[in-house]
């Protein structure tokens, strides 16, 4: 027998290393080639590594959250033959994901140098086709949502035997689970809950924690919160959508909120902008490119539409919907992550009345969306019902002055509230 080592391939362009996120085996599993060994994150995706080699995992590389070089040592294999021998493919690695899956709560944190390997499951439980619950006090393992679905549901996972490699459990095992019936909690009696779960803060999450701590650091904030009233654009909106059903995407608000900040920025350049507040340089585009704050179940991601001054407004909005799609289902690009000089955020039906939205540093401006709801306005002799929605737009004071703020917030308006001025040109 000899020992085989699994290395971190080069997983991008200018990485020097990666996070490890993910443990799909652990000590004693038999894998075969081309097996999902683990996920590791670089600054803008996850890749899942295959193994090269059929063996048996003797030593797992580093814990979940351990940053590994390029090159270096991600797993051990036991593998017939003799001598050592390394990985020899490094580009094996399989893209994942964009927003690959963050790391299971309770997932695995790494070995110990030199434990006995695991026993292999009982042949009942080979033949059923599932593994042996975990030990008691172990961490079940499982994707987010299958853990969301189990809450729900009230199913205990620790109860759960799962199938998948190193006993992970997923939704075929929680359909299995529940339709055998198995014991949900909560249905009898209420009891105290004293479990605490740790959940290391690593992979996506972390980045944007990262990236929240900094733009809240370096960035003096104001925010501006406007009355919009909604009326005449949602009625366009609506004859657009019911004159073009079928043959052009459907508009949102969203174009139109874009192009009404493609007209504002071109009288006030300052704000389509990225700060280098290292360098003291501010850098003002000709183009718009807008990030919009997309919420995808591994966290909050970014996608640009580029050049949005060029599109038209179904342009737009097919653009907006490609790149939601592709953040969801993880096929987005990293260039499609980069390089944006204004946000829109918007939290959909779920907005509250007022935000107030963090600036996605090194930009200067963001545009924050509220929910819309029929609010009483008076008109000088009454007070009357009108479809109202507040934007909460915030900006980095250090290069943004209070006027030119409240400015561009009064020119978003007046656009929103006329929208036949988006269509007229000069």
């Amino acid at each position: 027998m000899g020992v085989f080592e699994i290395r971190l391939p080069d997983v991008g362009e200018g990485v020097a290393e990666a996070e490890l996120i993910e443990w799909h085996v652990k000590l004693g599993d038999m894998v075969r080639e081309d097996d999902i060994l683990a996920a590791v994150m670089t600054d803008k995706a996850a890749v899942e590594v295959p193994s090269s080699a059929d063996g048996k995992v003797l030593e797992l590389g580093g814990e979940i959250g351990a940053m590994i070089p390029v090159g270096g040592v991600l797993l051990r294999l036991e593998v017939e033959g003799a001598g050592n021998a390394a990985a020899p493919d490094p580009g094996a690695a399989k893209s994942a994901p964009a927003a690959a899956p963050e790391p299971e709560q309770g997932a695995e944190t790494g070995p110990e140098r030199g434990p006995e390997p695991v026993p292999a499951p009982a042949p009942a439980a080979k033949k059923a086709g599932h593994r042996l619950p975990p030990p008691e006090g172990a961490k079940p393992l499982a994707a987010p949502s299958v853990r969301a679905r189990a809450r729900a549901e009230g199913v205990n996972l620790r109860q759960v035997p799962g199938s998948g490699p190193a006993g992970r459990i997923s939704h075929e095992d929680l359909d299995n689970w529940i339709a055998s019936g198995g014991i949900k909690q909560g249905s009898v009696t209420r009891g105290r809950n004293t479990g605490v779960e740790e959940i290391r803060v690593v992979g996506m999450r972390r980045k944007i924690a990262e990236k929240m701590a900094l733009a809240k650091r370096q960035i003096p904030h104001i925010t501006i919160v406007e009355e919009v009233e909604m009326g005449a654009l949602e009625d366009l909106r609506a004859a657009l959508n019911k004159k073009h059903e079928g043959q052009r995407p459907k508009l949102t608000l969203l174009p139109f909120l874009l192009r009404a900040i493609v007209e504002a920025v071109r009288e006030q350049p300052g704000l389509n902008a990225r700060f280098d507040d290292e360098e003291g340089v501010i850098h003002r585009h000709g183009g718009v490119h807008a990030g919009i704050a997309t919420q995808t179940e591994q966290g909050l991601t970014v996608p640009v539409v580029h050049h949005a001054e060029a599109g038209s407004l179904w342009d737009n909005a097919a653009e907006i919907q490609r790149l939601a799609e592709a953040a969801r289902d993880g096929s987005i690009k990293r260039e499609e992550l980069s390089g944006g000089t204004i946000t829109i955020t918007s939290l959909g039906p779920l907005g509250a009345i007022a935000t107030t939205p963090i600036v996605n540093y090194p930009e200067v401006a963001i545009v924050g969306v509220n929910k819309m709801q029929i609010r009483p306005v008076w008109d000088g002799q009454q007070f009357r019902p009108r479809k109202m929605m507040n934007l909460s737009c915030s900006f980095d004071h250090r290069v943004v002055d209070g006027w030119d703020a409240a400015v561009f917030v009064q020119k978003l308006k007046s656009l929103l509230e006329t929208p036949a001025m988006l269509f007229v040109e000069g």
